[in-house]
């Protein structure tokens, strides 16, 4: 009783602060609110870019002698590397996925963009240092894009010591750095790009199996049942579980909370894709020319730019097959799919045309 009473005199000497708590309450509103619109402001994924047009841009402002020359072979995928990386530092909010304060931290369709985005850059890095720059197997790597690829493979969560945005940002470094060797613009020795089928052909066969594992993830939002086809075509194949020929769904079905995500990570793979594949079809020309291929890359470009359209619904729906509530994830996967198919006769064309 006591305490009670103390409790008592305290609230009636002090009446304050009834009023304290309703500006207290105020202010967490008007800052959920403030945030709410900051988190729907970065949630805005970047536009387009034009691959030629900031290639060239780039060149000029970068050309310490004012010669104005060509683009080089190669300059316009390297560029579209660097501008690739650095919209994923500059765009509003900055980089998002390694975030650990509000509305960063709370938000998962951005980071989702940015990850699908990421993995492009991380492959395209590889083949560059791998392929694109190399003559043949025996050549010796080029110094800036081997320092260039394991910077951005760097773990997209680190938000300090180092951060994932400064290690990223070293690799851009060392891409501008190439491409200043690529253009003659370096007092270092001159950087190498070689356009041939057989090294582009490598690089599509990762691509292929990118959209391929993001059409079954995507896909796999209504599947209950899969056949096991992982061993088919060879009878004495075998692998290190002792599966049925049937597949559970609970190993197979994307979970529901994943499955924006997965949605989100389709669309910054393929709007990371639509500028590549504009690229090639400038550095590569006429490699694409001489196999009768361009339709063929157009064709793919043509199928990526519809997965970038406009999302209407203020949520990723996932209704059933042929129920009342549209699907987005399949929509998604048939985009992806029609352009794996068009990447495989790409594939073959470059190989056998």
């Amino acid at each position: 009783m006591a305490s009670l009473f103390s409790k008592l005199q305290f609230w009636k000497g002090n009446s304050h602060l009834p009023g304290l708590w309703k500006w207290l309450l105020a202010l967490v509103c008007v800052l959920a609110i403030l945030l709410s619109v900051l988190g729907m402001y970065w949630s805005n994924e970047p536009s387009q870019f034009d691959v030629v047009a900031e290639a060239k841009a780039t060149a000029q402002a970068r050309d310490d002698l004012g010669e104005n020359k060509q683009l080089v072979v190669g300059y316009t995928t390297a560029n579209t590397l660097h501008e690739m990386v650095d919209t994923l530092l500059n765009k509003p909010g900055g980089f998002i996925s390694n975030d650990v304060m509000p509305p960063g931290i709370f938000m998962d369709n951005m980071p989702s963009w940015e990850f699908g985005v990421l993995v492009q850059v991380r492959d395209l890095a590889r083949a560059m240092r791998k392929e694109f720059s190399r003559s043949q197997s025996q050549s010796t790597e080029d110094v800036n894009l081997k320092v260039a690829e394991p910077q951005f493979n760097f773990d997209n969560n680190s938000w300090a010591l180092p951060s994932s945005e400064s290690e990223y940002l070293r690799g851009n470094k060392e891409v501008l750095e190439y491409m200043d060797r690529l253009a003659g613009n370096s007092s270092q020795a001159p950087a190498k790009f070689y356009a041939r089928a057989d090294n582009l052909v490598d690089w599509l066969s990762d691509v292929s199996t990118r959209l391929g594992s993001l059409s079954q993830r995507l896909s796999a939002s209504v599947v209950k049942v899969r056949e096991n086809t992982d061993l088919a075509g060879n009878k004495s194949a075998q692998d290190a579980s002792n599966n049925n020929n049937e597949e559970v769904y609970k190993y197979v079905k994307t979970p529901w909370g994943q499955i924006d995500n997965v949605f989100y990570e389709a669309r910054g793979t393929s709007w990371a894709l639509i500028h590549i594949f504009k690229s090639v079809e400038v550095d590569f020309a006429p490699t694409l020319r001489d196999k009768n291929a361009l339709v063929s890359l157009r064709q793919i470009i043509r199928e990526l730019e519809s997965t970038q359209e406009s999302v209407w619904s203020p949520m990723i729906l996932n209704g059933s097959g042929f129920g009342v509530l549209a699907n987005h994830s399949l929509v998604m996967a048939s985009y992806l799919s029609r352009a794996n198919a068009a990447l495989i006769d790409l594939r073959s064309l470059l190989e056998q045309g």
